[in-house]
């Protein structure tokens, strides 16, 4: 197919932590000859790099990568900024390429880019106020057994370490009496270019320890190092997430390391399961094993010519 004639495509990679996404998008990256955009709401962190799995100096050589390192801990970034700054990244790719690669694990993020968002009503501040008070005093267990009983589909559906996320489900509630889970993407948004769905998974066995082997290796890479530097920002948002809170909780007397470890492990697959659930509702996603680059390539060729 001549290049002129191929359509502005979107391949969108996505599947749970530590199956191989990063390998699979520079691959894909390389072969098209395009830029990658990172939808992992942690990478985005430039503070926080062994925790989250961002792809290693070598890794980001190989194809220009975006969303990495992009922000600070203290700065908000939420799912409708990142809505709106990816699609002016994507746009900007398409000026030079006809395809772009995005990959992550995160489910809003990637739902945010592919079908857009709703508009969200206005919330209550004094609501707002009174859930992070709660959350201060009481710890994030209380929050987490509201947002279950008041809106399950999104308490399944996220991050249920991190605390904004449940807090934003429940003061979407007690605001408007409405579920947050009705409100993401009811009416899909028509985006001006194609989209390609890659998911990876494998069984379940494989994928633990895959995931049990990358907590190792972060441990051995500096892990305990890198959250004990970060623990002036250990209140943010982004530092209430897997890998940062269970080490804080070590270096707070809390736990043993041997504990954390173990715990870190244990809520990284739990996440991992979080994950697939949220992608597997999605019936254009087409499924491949970790490492079927070869297959993975057919069929983007495949829609692209059709």
């Amino acid at each position: 197919m001549p290049q002129s004639n191929i359509p502005k495509t979107l391949i969108v990679i996505v599947g749970p932590t530590a199956i191989g996404k990063t390998a699979l998008a520079i691959d894909i990256a390389k072969h098209y000859n395009t830029e990658i955009l990172s939808a992992d709401s942690r990478q985005f962190y430039k503070e926080m790099e062994i925790g989250t799995a961002k792809p290693d100096k070598n890794e980001l050589a190989e194809a220009k990568h975006h969303f990495i390192n992009s922000h600070a801990v203290t700065q908000l970034f939420s799912t409708g900024d990142f809505e709106i700054e990816a699609l002016k990244v994507i746009h900007s790719i398409f000026e030079n390429h006809h395809l772009a690669v995005m990959v992550g694990g995160s489910g809003l993020y990637i739902n945010a880019v592919v079908n857009g968002l709703d508009e969200m009503p206005e919330i209550d501040l004094a609501i707002r106020k009174k859930l992070n008070l709660q959350f201060e005093n009481e710890g994030i267990a209380v929050i987490q057994n509201q947002l279950k009983e008041h809106d399950r589909e999104y308490f399944e559906k996220v991050d249920q370490q991190n605390p904004q996320r449940m807090i934003r489900g429940l003061e979407v509630f007690y605001s408007t009496g409405r579920k947050l889970s009705t409100m993401l993407s009811s009416t899909k948004k028509e985006r001006p270019f194609n989209i390609i769905k890659i998911g990876l998974n494998t069984e379940r066995a494989k994928l633990y320890d895959r995931i049990n082997s990358r907590v190792d290796k972060m441990m051995e890479n500096g892990l305990l190092e890198e959250v004990k530097s970060l623990t002036d920002y250990k209140d943010y948002n982004a530092l209430n997430t897997v890998g940062y809170s269970e080490i804080f909780d070590y270096l707070e007397g809390k736990i043993t390391i041997d504990s954390a470890i173990a715990s870190i492990k244990q809520n990284t697959r739990r996440f991992a399961k979080r994950q697939l659930t949220w992608f597997r509702r999605d019936g254009e996603i087409n499924w491949f094993e970790p490492n079927d680059k070869e297959r993975v390539i057919e069929l983007i060729d495949k829609n692209l010519n059709q």
